[in-house]
């Protein structure tokens, strides 16, 4: 018997519930290491994505980074705030399923709360889902007023943001030569149906693309939805054009900016 393999250890990897709690103490004491903490929705994205497709690409993009940076990625947090007629398609497709804002905000706190508790320095919360980013906000501030009400020296930043605001314009104009339609007409579009080829291609059925879109929206919202405003299909604009190379295009650049964001953010302490 080799002993030696034996009593490596496992090899080092960015996904936190894969290691053992001795081992993340150890990391964490010897490193330091940022984490990230992806938070995505269960919600309809048409009928050629899969009803995870928030979370798979947050939590995508994650471990690309994490790679970058020495980080790992704690288990996402699947279930996003409700799914708006303007962005998301709205609440009315079978499969969407939601949280309210209060419980969005308390899995938020209480995990910041708990990294603290870790003994973290540095938490990335990583959101993938247009409506949850108020909620991630309120659960931030509330998970730290936590943390340092229990330990005034708690040393923990967060910074939070959406991986979507790490494309350039540049790489946007390549990826839609004919004009970008905006990140809220893109639920389900080109841009995460190009992510989700590069990334996960078996999830993809580009054989079903609708044909709709871009949506007409209305500027006011109405209570309860008029689900007659948005396409059946839930798609809000059209996802033709879409293919891997784009989305690894996408990827490599969200990864490579959200990593540099990573390095430099934090080193600027806090006000």
């Amino acid at each position: 018997m080799n002993t030696s393999a034996a009593t490596a250890g496992p090899a080092r990897t960015v996904w936190m519930n894969q290691l053992s709690w001795v081992d993340y103490q150890r990391i964490l004491r010897q490193d330091q290491p940022p984490v990230l903490l992806p938070v995505g929705a269960l919600e309809q994205h048409g009928p050629h994505l899969p009803l995870g497709t928030d979370g798979l690409l947050a939590s995508a993009v994650s471990a690309d980074t994490a790679a970058q940076v020495g980080a790992l990625v704690a288990p996402t947090l699947s279930y996003g705030y409700k799914s708006q007629p303007k962005c998301g398609g709205g609440q009315h497709f079978c499969g969407t399923t939601s949280v309210d804002a209060a419980t969005l905000i308390g899995q938020v706190r209480d995990a910041v709360r708990e990294f603290a508790r870790h003994g973290l320095q540095r938490l990335v919360v990583v959101n993938g889902h247009y409506e949850n980013q108020w909620f991630l906000i309120e659960g931030i501030d509330l998970g730290l007023r936590d943390a340092r009400a229990a330990d005034p020296a708690c040393a923990l930043q967060v910074m939070r943001l959406e991986y979507w605001d790490f494309m350039t314009e540049q790489t946007l104009g390549h990826v839609f030569p004919d004009g970008f339609p905006g990140f809220a007409l893109e639920h389900a579009a080109v841009l995460e149906t190009s992510m989700m080829l590069h990334y996960h291609p078996a999830l993809v059925r580009m054989d079903l693309l609708p044909d709709d879109g871009p949506a007409d929206f209305p500027p006011y919202d109405m209570y309860p939805a008029r689900t007659d405003w948005v396409p059946a299909s839930g798609v809000l604009s059209s996802a033709r054009g879409a293919d891997a190379a784009k989305g690894a295009l996408l990827a490599a650049e969200v990864a490579r900016r959200m990593a540099e964001a990573i390095r430099t953010g934090f080193e600027r302490g806090t006000a």
